[in-house]
């Protein structure tokens, strides 16, 4: 029985899961093919703001943090 109840709230919880990322919005999906926006906001540390098309064919690692 509860072997039973296990695998049905695992299954609700894939289903849930499932649902959820259909319904999401498409803005927030990637889209293969669409060049990514350039990334705004700030302020920079230790260089300028920089552009895609200044890192285009560079290897780039992005860390984001926050306080909190």
């Amino acid at each position: 029985m509860i072997v039973r109840m296990n695998r049905f709230l695992a299954l609700a919880v894939v289903l849930v899961t499932a649902v959820a990322a259909a319904v999401s919005p498409a803005v927030a999906q990637p889209r293969p093919g669409v060049a990514a926006p350039d990334v705004t906001g700030g302020p920079w540390i230790n260089s300028r703001p920089l552009t895609l098309a200044a890192l285009r064919g560079r290897v780039v690692l992005v860390e984001f943090w926050t306080y909190g």
